[in-house]
């Protein structure tokens, strides 16, 4: 039985540890002396590192190369070409390059052999896959330049624990490791996590020579020290009642904050100001939580796992500028977050989030093309993030990963009545600049209010019956997943967990009026077809907004 240490009560109380080597884009570099366990043949391998840029000039442009490791010729690589990311064998197979790389960040790539499959990982997310039957015969490695003889081709940053593993690591999307690589079975080489010497690695199979004026630092991606004595370790959440005793949290901390989406006012079909939820991993009736304060409908709202974020919306006849929020475990009223989205946003903004930040922006009528952010934990300003390049917009299909965010469809309005959009955006959600174009939808949509989305994966319910969904760390058209329940809904609300996407409410008009519906269907994100029966909003309703303490951009 392990301990229960009081001093120690969550990963964030443990130790930051370690360092990287530090590349300054003019020949520097480590290279590894000629071994024979650098050719593994056909055998499964893993390549893992976490880096850092500090000048992305290069590849920002659509040209340039920078090798985060290379094993010379007929050997693996992790490369940015031309600004996307790809891991393959050096003269014969590459994965499909993926986008998602931002300079002042730290991202963790992983390249996979699995059997004939290679894999592609960053950030945890499955992002590239190819076959080859190609066996590796190379004996070279080095790190932070092309294997060959000297080449342009170092990244300017840093990479930190660098891991080459004979085995299978990873088999399936993941969250990035929290603490610093161990030599697991089958290391080859692990290193670039000393802060004193840019050749001291833990596991080496020959001599180390650092290159030019490549050198250790302290700087490293946070990982934190995973001593073996340190007992019961618990996620988050964990407190002290007393100074004598302490009561950890219900449930595993897998199971914690996994399964609820809410559903913010609406019509129904007055507007009204409630707070349902529903426990997403089942099926049933939506509950009341509470109330919102004050009347309001064409809310668009973000979330942490920790909070929801609701923002703006119409309380006839004004539009609401406050920003509300709630605590997702805690049932109960939303509070005034004390700031407010301004007189440029008005109702029916676009919303992404991941667990730091919430980035919202466009909304009707003022079909403004700018865009803000707030910071979940803190909620103390809002923050100029850049504009939708396809200019303003409003009501899109919104869906993300930790890292990006996705703006699907939605409406403007080039002088008078509401068009509907297939354009697709996105943005890197913790830096900030104009929207990217990610491709186009398969039918016009102006999606449920709500993020719908796996890690990998996004949903746009259309404002029909149909569902298309798009892989969220690539880029390229929507796809036909399936249809809706045979009715119909729009303007609706929509929510997820990792593994499951719920839309409901809305309204159906067969050809005269609205009907306003409570009905909810559910679909499974990682599979296609049509969606399934869920149960009932308490009360009927439209242009709601919609929120989970789980979705896709919530590791």
């Amino acid at each position: 039985m392990g301990i229960l240490r009081s001093d120690v009560i969550s990963h964030s109380q443990l130790e930051s540890t370690g360092g990287s080597i530090v590349l300054d884009g003019v020949g520097d570099y480590l290279t590894f002396a000629a071994s024979g366990a650098f050719s593994p043949a056909t055998s499964d391998v893993t390549f893992e590192l976490w880096f850092y840029l500090t000048d992305d000039s290069d590849f920002s442009s659509g040209s340039g190369n920078y090798y985060f490791f290379d094993m010379g010729s007929n050997g693996y690589r992790i490369q940015m070409y031309e600004g996307l990311i790809r891991f393959g064998i050096d003269g014969s197979t590459w994965t499909p390059p993926a986008s998602g790389v931002s300079k002042s960040v730290w991202h963790h790539a992983a390249g996979v052999r699995q059997g004939n499959s290679l894999d592609l990982y960053l950030d945890g997310n499955h992002v590239g896959q190819k076959s080859t039957t190609a066996s590796v015969t190379s004996t070279s490695l080095t790190i932070g330049n092309y294997g060959g003889a000297p080449y342009d081709g170092e990244p300017y940053g840093y990479i930190s624990n660098f891991r080459f593993v004979k085995g299978v690591v990873y088999d399936k999307p993941f969250t990035p490791p929290k603490f610093e690589l161990k030599n697991i079975a089958g290391t080859i080489v692990l290193g670039c996590q000393s802060s004193s010497s840019a050749t001291d690695f833990a596991v080496t199979p020959s001599a180390i020579t650092a290159q030019g004026n490549a050198a250790a630092s302290s700087f490293h991606p946070d990982l934190k020290k995973d001593n073996t004595d340190t007992g019961v370790v618990f996620e988050d959440n964990t407190k002290f009642d007393t100074l004598s005793y302490m009561v950890p949290p219900r449930g595993t901390t897998t199971e914690r904050g996994r399964g609820r989406g809410f559903r913010f006012g609406g019509d129904s079909p007055s507007k009204a100001n409630h707070i349902e939820f529903v426990n997403i991993q089942s099926q049933g009736t939506a509950q009341d939580f509470g109330d919102l304060l004050t009347t309001l409908t064409q809310a668009h709202a973000g979330s942490s796992s920790i909070r929801s974020i609701i923002f703006a919306g119409y309380n006839a006849p004004a539009n609401v500028a406050d920003i509300q929020c709630i605590t997702n475990a805690t049932q109960g009223n939303s509070i005034d977050a004390g700031i407010n989205v301004g007189g440029d946003f008005t109702r029916y903004v676009n919303v992404v989030s991941n667990e730091v930040r919430s980035v919202y922006g466009g909304g009707s009528p003022g079909y403004t093309a700018t865009m803000e952010y707030v910071t979940n934990a803190s909620l103390s300003s809002v923050t100029d993030f850049g504009d939708f390049s396809a200019g303003g917009m409003y009501s899109a299909a919104t869906m993300n990963s930790s890292t990006r965010g996705i703006f699907a469809g939605g409406y403007y309005n080039p002088g008078g009545g509401a068009t509907q959009l297939n354009t697709i955006q996105y943005i890197t959600i913790m830096t900030t600049g104009n929207s990217q174009d990610f491709g186009d939808l398969v039918a016009n949509s102006g999606g449920p209010h709500g993020i719908c989305s796996s890690p990998t994966r996004g949903i746009a319910w259309a404002g029909g019956n149909t569902i298309q969904y798009l892989t969220i760390p690539t880029l390229g058209n929507a796809a036909d997943f399936g249809d809706a329940r045979s009715t119909g809904f729009n303007s609706g609300v929509s929510f997820s967990s990792h593994t499951r996407g719920v839309a409901g409410g809305g309204y159906n008009n067969p050809g005269s009026g609205n009907n306003n519906q409570k009905y909810m269907n559910y679909v499974t994100i990682s599979t296609t077809g049509n969606a399934s029966d869920f149960g009932d909003l308490r009360t009927i309703g439209s242009s709601m907004g919609g929120s989970s303490d789980c979705h896709g951009g919530i590791s």
